[in-house]
């Protein structure tokens, strides 16, 4: 190689080295301190629009899930109300099982009447107050549905059953099986024939009531499932995102030592590179 001072080709190779390591040290860095070894697309075109477009389905899984939760407080609330409306019936089959005995006095059938009629009326407000989010399952109408998203394109779909607990104001005849409420909004225990009638209407509502909860309850487990389903799809999006971008940290702090050593070892070439000219003009004073 020619000794010239014009070009110093040993400087430029020097300093194309240190820029080079340079630029290493500036990407190891940002791996460490972003945790990432794709955080943006020029760090890798590829990995970054993967990893982001599993972002975004990781993304759509919490909509969906979310939505899935809401149905089941929706569905949680109406079977609580249901398990409330079992008791109530409960109690007024007593109550017309003990009216309907002909040796009791009018004054105590009055008693058990009163005690009746007073839960009887509550049914109207248990119903009232099964709503959540401003959905109600128990008020109707019956043979409806609400309909929640169960997947992040939109083709599947869950459903929870609409039902009409709500007390008819003239009953009809009883079927069997039990198909409805029986139940009047005016029924009471004004006798001991009226009592017999009553105990088959509320045990025959009462059964309607049990079916109907647990249908309810069956749709119910449906959502807690897919939601199970969704928490586990989710980490799993989750994971694979994180194989494909997460930088090891372990592996870059080894690098960014070996980065530097070289870093130093550059500086130390173009050192010696620029003592070149020098050393021509020593030769030059010498002569």
């Amino acid at each position: 190689m020619a000794s010239t001072v014009n070009t110093n080709l040993a400087a430029l190779g020097a300093v194309q080295s240190f820029n080079t390591v340079n630029r290493g040290v500036e990407q190891v860095q940002n791996r460490i301190s972003t945790g990432l070894k794709a955080s943006g697309a020029r760090d890798g075109a590829a990995t970054f629009g993967i990893a982001q477009q599993q972002r975004a389905e990781a993304s759509s899984l919490e909509a969906v899930t979310t939505s899935l939760n809401r149905a089941l407080s929706i569905a949680d609330v109406a079977l609580a109300a249901g398990s409330a409306l079992s008791d109530v019936l409960t109690q007024m089959r007593e109550k017309a099982v003990a009216a309907s005995d002909t040796s009791i006095t009018d004054m105590s059938r009055a008693i058990h009447n009163a005690d009746f009629i007073a839960l009887r009326d509550q049914i109207g407000g248990i119903i009232a107050n099964a709503s959540f989010d401003g959905q109600n399952l128990l008020a109707g109408p019956a043979s409806s549905s609400l309909t929640f998203l169960a997947s992040t394109n939109g083709s599947v779909s869950l459903d929870l059953p609409v039902l009409d607990l709500r007390l008819p104001a003239s009953p009809g005849a009883i079927a069997s099986p039990a198909a409805a409420m029986y139940l009047g909004s005016g029924t009471a225990l004004s006798s001991a024939a009226n009592s017999v009638d009553a105990a088959a209407r509320v045990s025959a509502s009462l059964d309607y009531l049990n079916t109907e909860l647990s249908r309810l309850g069956a749709a119910s487990k449906k959502f807690e499932n897919q939601i199970v389903y969704f928490s586990k799809l989710k980490d799993s999006v989750t994971a694979g995102i994180g194989q494909m971008v997460d930088a090891d940290l372990a592996y870059e702090s080894a690098q960014l030592q070996a980065l530097q050593t070289r870093q130093q070892l550059s500086v130390q070439a173009m050192s010696l590179a620029n003592q070149a000219p020098r050393a021509i003009l020593n030769l030059l004073r010498d002569s």
